[in-house]
């Protein structure tokens, strides 16, 4: 069964989210959650097998330019976990589905997301649920103010 997640579902999110953004503290992903849920512009999923939660999916619209896209707003999954024991069964793809289709009625056409450079797993995940590769880039920072001044 998968099914939107309200803000009753915070602890099964911040249960899946922690184990896809690991270095994430759990209360900075609770209030992240509790604030997306509390939006029209963002949605979470949760996937569950004999009552347990075993996956979630996070969506959002994105009015500002989303890579490879020509309108505006465009779904976007921001994040998509299922627990290991729980993979190759559909159940990712069911979630992403359950996006796409969020998405759709809040009038998007397109649907967008990302993954780093070096996610091999998740750039085959993706291109395996219908994505295709729009561009590539390597961001750059540089400090103006040295530390300690």
């Amino acid at each position: 069964m998968i099914r939107q997640a309200t803000l009753n579902d915070i602890e099964d999110i911040v249960e899946l989210a922690s184990l896809l953004w690991e270095k994430t503290d759990r209360e900075e992903l609770k209030e992240e959650f509790h604030d997306i849920l509390a939006t029209a512009d963002g949605q979470v999923f949760l996937k569950y097998d004999a009552q347990i939660a075993v996956g979630f999916a996070q969506c959002q619209l994105r009015y500002d330019y989303v890579e490879g896209t020509k309108t505006t707003p465009v779904g976007y999954l921001e994040g998509i976990f299922v627990k290991e024991n729980f993979r190759n069964k559909g159940y990712a793809k069911a979630l992403v589905l359950a996006c796409e289709n969020w998405a759709k009625t809040k009038g998007c056409v397109e649907f967008a997301s990302d993954c780093p450079l070096e996610n091999h797993c998740s750039f085959a995940f993706h291109r395996a649920m219908g994505f295709t590769e729009v561009n590539r880039i390597i961001c750059f920072t540089k400090r103006l103010i040295k530390e300690n001044q």
